[in-house]
């Protein structure tokens, strides 16, 4: 078969694989070498629902003894098989990278024959393309579960990152439809990586000619939507692999539908991609923003598709806020609904010259359209709404929905309002009078959901880690 044939195919059943992130690794170039990588990543290009695609990504062969009933590639499927041999990858590689095409290699593939014959060939392709033809571009290879912990462990010298797929959350799961996989073999690997990394590391502080291994760490991807587990199960999941197995990423992927008339997937038109992006923003909090799972949901539960998972554990929360802003730490800061870390370490930069204003937050480009709701400033609440939680929640549904879309149908009368004026109260928190009214009953001032909200549509969605 012509080799732009096979690569056509072959790159085109890596697509589902989504943990190719590159950042992480920096390997220099040497004198007769070609390319390098570098730590601050080398992800350029991306398809519009947030994947790099700056990576040649392929598999070395889509031929697979496994039957996973979600794969496009499983043993029973009905189609053609190829694959690769280790010099066609590298003269790919090599040509690609020349006319500036790629970057680097993100290598997986189907189990040919068995776990140890498929690790013996991509560990053959990544010593060819590091030793013969001095290619010192970025590399990211599949860890094949099941093979010998040697092949894993020199592979591991060759390459700057290496992933071993979950793919599904539970062994119940994995046993219904990965029959092949089980939880014992994906997870010993992931561990002997890791072991491997910390040996490495150590043998580099008295022997400076010991080779890097895996300098960018090792990555998992998890399926979101072909198995019944819900959000918390997995968010769960991701906390034990990053404290367990040291992993710099968990990715998730939403179920993509590509296999019909099977009784054990679900019956979807669409991949639950607003619900990838909910998790990828939980997850964003473990690593970043010091949240532990069992804060931002129970076991049993999924997050609130309406709600990034912050403004979500917020409002489930309300009685922690409002926080005031010029006295608040840097850690419950970084709590505040629309305050990122870089806007968190700025507040607590300025507040070391000045007392912050809400007009200085507006000027650090805080999202205000969230965080009005959680703070104060000086004493001051500068929330329009009353604050309580179905009011909160209901403001920020109406953010989030159409502008030819009303969450109350009825027009508003300049007499349901009551006067604008301030009230201190005995929090020393002052509050409009339309928040915090002097009647008893104050019903009138809640917006309660009306039958016509609108849930988000799914739509394609990226993540930029600020919320």
């Amino acid at each position: 078969m012509d080799l732009m044939d096979k690569l056509k195919i072959l790159s085109n059943a890596a697509k589902y694989d989504v943990s190719c992130s590159s950042s992480g690794s920096k390997r220099k170039n040497s004198n007769s070498g070609i390319g390098d990588a570098s730590e601050s990543g080398i992800c350029h290009s991306f398809t519009p629902d947030g994947r790099c695609i700056s990576l040649l990504k392929i598999l070395f062969s889509n031929d697979c003894v496994f039957d996973c009933k979600y794969c496009i590639n499983g043993a029973s499927r009905d189609f053609l098989r190829v694959s690769f041999t280790p010099d066609e990858i590298c003269n790919l590689t090599i040509n690609f990278y020349m006319r500036n095409y790629i970057e680097g290699l993100f290598l997986s593939s189907g189990i040919i024959n068995n776990p140890n014959y498929t690790m013996e060939l991509l560990l053959k392709t990544v010593k060819k393309l590091r030793l013969e033809k001095k290619f010192n571009g970025y590399i990211h290879l599949k860890a094949i579960p099941g093979a010998d912990e040697a092949l894993i462990e020199e592979a591991g010298t060759y390459v700057d990152r290496m992933s071993v797929n979950i793919e599904l959350p539970s062994n119940k799961s994995l046993k219904l439809l990965a029959p092949q996989k089980s939880k014992d073999t994906i997870l010993k690997p992931m561990g002997a990586i890791k072991n491997s990394i910390l040996k490495y590391n150590e043998m580099r502080k008295s022997i400076k000619s010991t080779p890097i291994f895996v300098p960018g760490g090792q990555s998992t991807q998890l399926i979101v939507g072909a198995s019944p587990e819900s959000d918390g199960k997995i968010i769960k999941l991701s906390e034990a692999l990053y404290n367990n197995y040291k992993l710099k990423r968990v990715y998730y992927s939403a179920y993509v539908p590509v296999i019909k008339g099977n009784n054990l997937l679900p019956d979807i038109t669409h991949p639950p991609m607003i619900r990838e992006h909910r998790l990828y923003q939980a997850d964003w909090l473990l690593r970043y923003y010091g949240f532990k799972a069992d804060e931002l949901l129970n076991e049993d539960d999924n997050f609130d598709l309406n709600f990034d998972p912050k403004t979500y554990w917020a409002l489930s929360n309300l009685n922690d806020f409002p926080i005031e802003i010029n006295k608040a730490s840097y850690e419950k800061l970084l709590r505040i609904p629309g305050i990122g870390v870089t806007s968190a370490k700025k507040i607590f930069k300025i507040r070391k010259v000045h007392n912050l204003t809400f007009e200085d937050l507006r000027n650090l480009r805080i999202v205000l359209k969230r965080a009005k709701y959680f703070i104060t400033c000086g004493g001051k609440y500068y929330g329009d709404v009353l604050f309580d939680n179905i009011t909160i929640k209901n403001k920020l549904l109406e953010q989030n929905t159409p502008k030819n879309t009303s969450l109350n149908p009825n027009q508003l009368s300049f007499f349901d309002a009551s006067s604008l004026e301030e009230k201190t109260m005995e929090s020393g928190i002052i509050f409009p009078n339309i928040i915090y009214s002097d009647k008893k009953d104050i019903s009138s001032n809640i917006l309660l959901p009306e039958t016509n909200i609108l849930r988000l549509n799914d739509r394609i969605t990226s993540i930029n880690g600020e919320f």
